[in-house]
């Protein structure tokens, strides 16, 4: 493995960060939130929470809006209205299922 140093690094892994973003958010805006959080146990609003806490660590307070706006780059209600359908029975059974496991939910904050 080439030797990286630190800022270096940081850069890499917010490209990496920057192309999951994108590719969720313009690639596959119709993957749902649900089936994320089904299958990997995060999902977007995980992803502007996580967002939302490394700025809190780094002295920047924002609320859980203002973070989700940072990563849909619009308010998350208008993305919603957008993007988002309604989960049937059978997803948010298993959704159900895994936060009452506590499965990668993370309580789900």
């Amino acid at each position: 493995m080439p030797e990286i140093d630190d800022k270096t690094m940081v850069e890499i892994e917010a490209a990496a960060f920057r192309t999951l973003r994108d590719h969720l958010m313009n690639k596959r805006p119709d993957v749902q939130n649900i089936d994320m959080m089904n299958l990997a146990g995060f999902c977007r609003n995980c992803l502007s929470r996580w967002v939302q806490e490394a700025a809190a660590e780094r002295g920047i307070e924002m609320t859980k809006d203002e973070a989700r706006e940072l990563y849909y780059g619009m308010p998350y209600d208008d993305w919603k209205a957008q993007n988002q359908t309604e989960a049937d029975a059978a997803k948010q059974e298993a959704f159900a299922k895994a936060f009452a496991e506590n499965v990668g939910t993370e309580g789900q904050k």
